[in-house]
């Protein structure tokens, strides 16, 4: 894949808006900055309702005929064009795009810079809240996209797979699995600080950043459940490598399950500041 097979800048939107088999969902991870204000037309992608409601971890995959009907549920179909986004919040849209492309969606991109490049660009946005009628959807998953425990387990000492921490390095050091290395997501990410890191680097600038990682003939990320992740694993897949898997559970499944970590701390508290 490339960049603009994954990413479609706000102009080019602002061009599409209004067709009839386009669909645009507001990602932000709670309805709250949505109601405030949304592009015309866009409803909200309520990531509970695409994670396993049976599962202790928060926004595990669901099982792929519940996601299935989900995806239908909120109104699109193998044949829409979808556009994901969010409010200063880019890895919960990177997110919404990786489970409808894991799926089987062929057709599904992210709006780089979100919300703030579509304002910047002179689209509108509208308050009222809006849903799409309910479509059909047909699966086909790419199990390839998503890693469990049990790979990461038997890639430990593999040295053909990265295992990679993308949080920051206050985090990594505290736990991580271990002989995983970390590249934090926010090194591959541009933006206003005090706004939100809405916008992916450049194309050279991702392939400086993954060079060394991209060496290895598979990549697996993972974060704190499984959403920053989505962020490394497709700046890869923009970057040329195909081989990349998000570990869903991540660390609330990894230390839920007591299995073992490197660290100098107590991982945990800093998730809570």
């Amino acid at each position: 894949m490339n960049r603009k097979e994954i990413l479609i800048e706000a102009d080019e939107l602002l061009e599409k808006l209004g067709n009839k088999n386009l669909r645009i969902f507001d990602a932000t991870i709670t309805d709250d900055a949505y109601l405030l204000g949304h592009i015309p037309g866009a409803a909200y992608f309520d990531h509970a309702k695409f994670s396993d409601p049976n599962s202790p971890y928060m926004a595990t995959i669901s099982p792929e005929e519940l996601l299935a009907t989900q995806i239908g549920n909120a109104g699109i179909s193998n044949d829409d064009e979808v556009v994901v986004y969010a409010c200063g919040m880019l890895p919960y849209a990177v997110r919404a795009w990786w489970v409808l492309r894991y799926a089987g969606h062929n057709n599904v991109r992210i709006l780089n810079g979100g919300l703030s490049a579509w304002k910047n660009a002179g689209g509108n946005i509208e308050q009222a809240s809006r849903q799409y009628e309910p479509s059909a959807f047909e699966g086909q998953v790419r199990p390839g996209m998503f890693a469990v425990k049990e790979e990461i387990l038997a890639s430990a000492d593999d040295g053909d797979v990265a295992i990679v921490n993308v949080l920051p390095p206050v985090s990594f050091e505290a736990r991580h699995i271990p002989g995983s290395i970390n590249l934090s997501c926010m090194d591959l990410m541009q933006g206003d600080m005090m706004q939100g890191m809405d916008y992916f680097q450049p194309d050279e600038k991702l392939a400086q950043q993954l060079n060394d990682i991209s060496q290895r003939k598979r990549i697996i990320t993972y974060c704190g459940g499984g959403i920053a992740a989505a962020v490394n694993a497709a700046a890869h897949l923009m970057t040329g490598h195909e081989n990349v898997a998000v570990y869903d559970g991540s660390l609330y499944e990894w230390l839920g399950e007591g299995l073992p970590t490197n660290g100098n701390g107590k991982w945990e508290v800093w998730m809570q500041k």
